[in-house]
């Protein structure tokens, strides 16, 4: 079975569910949830909900992140998210929903599972570990 990070639990990213089945990156999906390491954040969740078709599929994410554990977005999340922006200096125009999910899984102690860069940056300042899903 193939090693998942550091086996932390992992933030699922817009970017990683977007890519998941990608024939580079699906084995490494199918490892993580298998050892039911994939957890939901609500800024996330809803970013995917966006890609419903109909209601069918929105009905289905909705089950599906609804029972994953969760990353909450709290004030003390919303706060890490605004000293990361204060850090980041020139560096920190970075999309509002990356800052929320980055500070909500370092709140937790968790990962971020993603492919995007924003999140290795973010990782530079916030105590989380950025996982990239492999190509």
């Amino acid at each position: 079975m193939k090693a998942v990070g550091s086996g932390v639990p992992l933030v699922i990213d817009t970017s990683a569910w977007m890519r998941h089945r990608r024939p580079g990156a699906a084995a490494y999906w199918d490892a993580a949830n298998e050892r039911d390491l994939l957890v939901s954040c609500p800024v996330a969740a809803l970013e995917i909900f966006r890609t419903a078709r109909n209601e069918a599929e929105f009905e289905m994410l909705d089950r599906h992140f609804g029972a994953l554990p969760q990353a909450p977005v709290t004030v003390s999340v919303c706060q890490a998210a605004f000293g990361a922006a204060r850090a980041l200096k020139g560096s920190r125009r970075l999309p509002v929903p990356d800052y929320l999910i980055a500070a909500a899984a370092a709140e937790q102690g968790f990962g971020v599972l993603h492919d995007d860069g924003h999140f290795d940056l973010l990782a530079t300042v916030l105590p989380f570990e950025s996982v990239r899903l492999p190509e």
